[in-house]
């Protein structure tokens, strides 16, 4: 019964849907590969990728793979409780934290995962890459690695 009310509140984005297009005998075999985020805003998050002959296939695989890789992010004041820097692939992020009113001074696909997460001022940078993917991949490795702050 709690799992369902919890799915209610979850809300989803979708950060980028692709048209892949791989060449055989044939001729071309057509699919959408879609991420998506999904959140409940007070500190829950998760990411999926899903791939699927029609767009609305890929959504639902990529939301099913979601729901099942949320994670908890420790909050402080509305923001993230430490800085942090993460190497994963060819990017690295750097995250920090700000005080309340700044609002998400960080671009690309991690604004979308701040806001779904709850994290409503902070600051950051991804270098290296802008492979949407790779950066949705960073962003949520580097919120496994922030630690609860003692008050």
């Amino acid at each position: 019964m709690g799992e369902i009310q919890d799915e209610q509140k979850l809300e989803e984005r979708i950060l980028l849907i692709r048209r892949v297009t791989k060449k055989t005998t044939g001729g071309n075999y057509v699919t959408f590969s879609s991420l998506v985020v999904i959140g409940d805003g007070k500190g829950r998050v998760g990411i999926g990728l899903g791939r699927g002959l029609e767009v609305s296939q890929a959504i639902k695989k990529a939301l099913n793979k979601a729901k099942k890789s949320m994670i908890n992010v420790p909050l402080y004041k509305g923001t993230i409780p430490h800085m942090i820097k993460l190497k994963y692939k060819a990017g690295t992020i750097l995250l920090k934290p700000a005080p309340e009113g700044t609002g998400l001074k960080i671009g690309s696909v991690a604004r979308a995962i701040f806001d779904l997460a709850g994290i409503h001022n902070a600051s950051g940078k991804i270098i290296g890459t802008r492979n949407q993917i790779t950066n949705t991949y960073l962003v949520i490795k580097a919120l496994k690695k922030l630690k609860k702050r003692h008050e």
